[in-house]
């Protein structure tokens, strides 16, 4: 009992330890971001979302997000966002005829538009699916906000801003891409929707 106890103190504190260096080391990117996304939707933008695992629940949760609300001690308009995880038969389709690495390009190719914000999630930063959406978004003029982990991988210098979490470890970069997926989202409408 003792040794799974300081076993689930010691991962605490190690999720703690990452989101306050999260805190020091990247609330400049993180504001990069918020900017990009309110840029965007001010001038009409959308915003596309992708990420495989739990990424891909990571993008379906911020759409939600950003669609219906974060709270309801705010009421504000619907915020355009679309996770390009949900579709199983488009994912399937895709998949089977372009492959796997195209899924979420060829989303990006037919639904993102000049202006639009791609939000790539990728703990690697090398999901070449997540990167080639990337790519593609880049080549429509198409804003990206990366979230990775400590390296950025390939991703992360293809995007306008990379969110890189200061980790190693899979949980934990999944753990911090939640804390600042909500953080994206709350200032975002703070920022288009101020309370009162």
């Amino acid at each position: 009992m003792t040794a799974d106890r300081d076993s689930a103190r010691a991962y605490l504190r190690e999720t703690a330890d990452t989101v306050l260096r999260v805190e020091s080391e990247c609330l400049d990117d993180i504001e990069a971001a918020s900017a990009i996304l309110v840029d965007s939707l001010r001038a009409g933008g959308k915003l596309l979302i992708c990420g495989n695992g739990g990424s891909a629940a990571d993008a379906q949760h911020l759409a939600t997000e950003f669609v219906s609300t974060l709270t309801l001690d705010n009421p504000r308009p619907s915020i355009p966002a679309i996770a390009l995880t949900t579709d199983s038969s488009l994912l399937t389709a895709i998949a089977n005829d372009f492959g796997i690495e195209g899924v979420f390009a060829r989303q990006v190719e037919s639904l993102g538009s000049a202006g639009d914000v791609l939000i790539a999630i990728s703990t690697s930063g090398n999901s070449q699916n997540v990167v080639r959406a990337a790519e593609q978004a880049r080549s429509q003029d198409v804003r990206v906000v990366a979230l990775t982990g400590a390296s950025g991988g390939t991703l992360g210098p293809s995007a306008d801003v990379a969110i890189r979490v200061p980790s190693t470890s899979t949980a934990h970069i999944q753990e911090s891409h939640l804390a600042i997926e909500q953080l994206l989202a709350l200032l975002t409408e703070q920022a288009l929707f101020p309370a009162g």
